[in-house]
């Protein structure tokens, strides 16, 4: 505990006051949240960490640990792996189908309700207390509620306040945390996803293989996880695009030979990005993972973005909940950014351009795969963690000079008055206002 908390806490009688300061309090209690709890934590802050829905709780995912996500883990944390992929089966809109294999593991497969789990008792390990069920109404700087100017206030939807030196704010893109700092998001897509149990013979037969269909609608594509027992069967393109995402579903599994088992889950989720210019502060409040808008833009992958970003927000709210003034506590705050746009924020500007290249030639990126060697070495690196799409895009001349030609073609386009994005691309909404569907 702080000495400034133990000070509150006691009284200047030394009686016990009855609403001590946390040094640290988290909102949302999903990878980045409970990375972000954990890191707090084990600097030796006192740290709270809320989630408003009980735990274990499902959440539409794929559920990929690739390596970015293993390496950002806690120190001695065990993975509750599902299966272990080792190859990795691409098709064009069902079409041109051809599997590639690894002598190592790929990466791993998890299921998110044991997954997010397991963190959350690894921040609690590391000291943070965990209250579940509890919903955020609103923070607060300024006002009655609020003290003194170091100080946090969160408001529950009970009625409760709770004071904090710092904030991270992790309760999803959708939250309220990400309203409050102002967060900008310009990629919005729809994931579709289902859960389907079946037979132990149709099981073995998709043991440690993935399956990957680049799908109709630009820039979508589809995906077979096998977890033991349940494939997890899902698809992702632009939001916009509702009724030909939800129809390229439905003939995925049917393709597949998989329309005859009923699904045990059927959900539906939306991802959204962040703009460059999104800010990740406001005053003693930060924000991380979803409720940032960090996300691999072309392949939407998010949990190793979480946990990345939770790991630096837990370090960078120790410094803001130490920091006596506000000048202070927005230098630390503009530091966090500062590590933020210099790895993930590089890592999504490449997976942009990726992006526009899929939209525009997936056939190119799928005969890439299949066809070319180098691209498929590259691609089994970067699900390994050893290597990343920037480091890709920076030390390789073919890879520099085709995103460049598709930037060139960009700019001509934009110029000509055509546009240069995908369906559904461009939206650029404020966090917490973007409608479901």
């Amino acid at each position: 505990m702080s000495s400034d908390n133990a000070a509150r806490e006691a009284g200047s009688d030394g009686t016990a006051a009855s609403e001590p300061v946390w040094d640290v309090v988290v909102v949302g209690a999903g990878p980045a949240g409970a990375s972000a709890a954990r890191a707090a934590a084990a600097a030796g802050r006192r740290v709270l960490l809320l989630e408003k829905a009980e735990l274990p709780r499902y959440k539409t995912c794929g559920g990929g640990i690739i390596g970015p996500s293993r390496d950002a883990l806690p120190p001695g944390f065990q993975l509750p792996l599902r299966d272990r992929v080792h190859a990795v089966t691409f098709s064009l809109d069902g079409k041109l189908t051809r599997t590639r294999r690894s002598k190592g593991m790929l990466f791993g497969l998890i299921n998110r309700p044991e997954f997010d789990a397991a963190l959350v008792e690894s921040a609690k390990e590391a000291g943070a207390e965990v209250r579940t069920g509890v919903a955020l109404s609103k923070v607060e700087q300024h006002g009655p509620a609020v003290p003194d100017r170091r100080t946090v206030a969160v408001v529950l939807s009970d009625g409760e306040t709770l004071h904090a030196r710092a904030v991270v704010g992790a309760d999803g893109s959708a939250g309220r945390i990400g309203a409050h700092v102002g967060v900008k998001l310009e990629q919005v897509d729809l994931g579709l996803e289902v859960e389907i149990p079946v037979p132990a013979t149709v099981a073995e037969d998709w043991a440690g293989r993935v399956h990957i269909d680049w799908g109709p609608i630009p820039g979508s594509y589809g995906w077979v996880f096998p977890k033991g027992d349940t494939l997890t069967v899902g698809v992702i393109s632009a939001r916009g695009e509702g009724a030909g995402t939800k129809r390229y579903l439905e003939d995925f599994i049917a393709r597949l030979g998989l329309a005859g088992f009923e699904p045990s889950i059927s959900s539906g989720h939306l991802t959204r990005c962040r703009t460059d210019d999104s800010p990740l502060s406001r005053g003693r409040v930060i924000v991380c993972g979803d409720a940032a808008g960090l996300l691999e833009p072309w392949t939407r992958e998010g949990i190793s973005f979480a946990l990345r970003s939770g790991r630096l927000a837990g370090e960078w709210a120790v410094r803001i909940a130490e920091a006596q003034d506000a000048v202070d506590a927005r230098r630390q705050a503009l530091n966090y950014a500062f590590a933020i746009k210099a790895g993930l924020g590089v890592e999504m500007g490449v997976g942009r351009r990726m992006l526009t290249l899929f939209e525009r030639r997936p056939g190119l990126v799928h005969a890439a795969l299949t066809g070319f060697r180098p691209a498929w070495r590259a691609f089994a690196r970067v699900v390994r963690g050893t290597t990343t799409l920037a480091e890709i895009v920076r030390t390789h001349p073919l890879a520099r000079r085709t995103l460049s030609a598709m930037d060139r073609a960009d700019r001509t386009r934009e110029r000509e008055g055509r546009g240069g994005k995908g369906p559904g691309r461009g939206v650029r909404v404020i966090c917490g206002e973007c409608p479901a569907g």
